[in-house]
């Protein structure tokens, strides 16, 4: 059995999926992908050990839920599980209403996305 940690990373961008994998891919870590938070709750049961969790979700004619709300039920099912919340804004209200809610970390999806995200990671471990 291996002790690698399973980071779940859900954004409903592609592009940022992909990227994200590619660059944290180590003997570390095995990473599931999903395109919105409803699909992430869905294999909530596998208990990974981190979740890193985009801000908003947006797809033409659907309604998903927003990266607040599906935090609100990953405390709820899984109340210890670390979340990474990723953004591409940087407003400081919804920063401090995340860190109220018990966000591990905030980061701002730019060109230093990677780094702090690796920071961050490696700060919940």
């Amino acid at each position: 059995m291996s002790n690698k940690k399973l980071i779940y990373i859900v954004d409903d961008d592609p592009f940022i999926n992909t990227l994200l994998v590619k660059r944290l891919a180590s003997d570390q870590y095995t990473l599931e992908t999903f395109e919105s938070g409803e699909e992430c709750l869905k294999a909530i049961d596998k208990n990974p050990d981190l979740i890193i969790l985009d801000y908003l979700f947006v797809k033409k004619d659907h309604e998903f839920m927003n990266g607040m709300q599906v935090l609100d039920k990953i405390k709820e099912l899984k109340p210890g599980t670390p979340v990474i919340m990723l953004s591409g804004q940087d407003k400081g209200e919804i920063v401090l209403e995340l860190a109220r809610k018990g966000i591990n970390d905030y980061i701002i999806k730019d060109n230093n996305l990677i780094d702090n995200l690796s920071a961050a990671i490696n700060e919940v471990f």
